[in-house]
């Protein structure tokens, strides 16, 4: 393939472990906003926030991934994403940078610690391996 067809993807941290997210999914990255809690909602919904007069609802990441919360989240972000025409927030550590992938595989059966259904590959880059997520089972499944 082509580099200049290939997807480009924005890798994200949780810790020490990087995931990606294809480019074309994410709708915008800013910084940590007030959310508000919203009683009786799925474990890992943190809450809704308002993104310039649009109420947001904001999942978290490492609650999805049932990883314990972090100490100190100054680096923390919300990936927007735009799933099913709706605006969906993810909150990860950090954001690390755009790249392509020179390979990817389809996920192996344990890709970290973390359930292989979130992933839908794993991409080969200069700085090693990382898992794709699969959004649809992210944000539902």
């Amino acid at each position: 393939m082509d580099v200049s067809q290939q997807d480009q993807y924005v890798v994200i941290e949780l810790g020490t472990e990087k995931y990606a997210l294809k480019l074309s999914e994410v709708y915008e990255i800013i910084k940590m906003q007030k959310i508000t809690a919203v009683p009786n909602s799925k474990p890992f919904l943190e809450g809704v926030t308002n993104i310039r007069g649009k109420i947001v609802p904001i999942i978290s990441l490492r609650k999805r991934f049932q990883l314990a919360e972090a100490p100190g989240m100054h680096k923390a972000r919300i990936v927007v994403v735009n799933h099913h025409e709706e605006m969906i927030g993810i909150v990860v550590d950090g954001v690390k940078q755009v790249i392509q992938f020179s390979d990817i595989q389809p996920a192996a059966e344990i890709v970290s610690r973390v359930d292989s259904s979130y992933f839908q590959g794993v991409g080969q880059s200069e700085d090693g391996l990382i898992g794709i997520l699969n959004l649809e089972h992210v944000l539902v499944g």
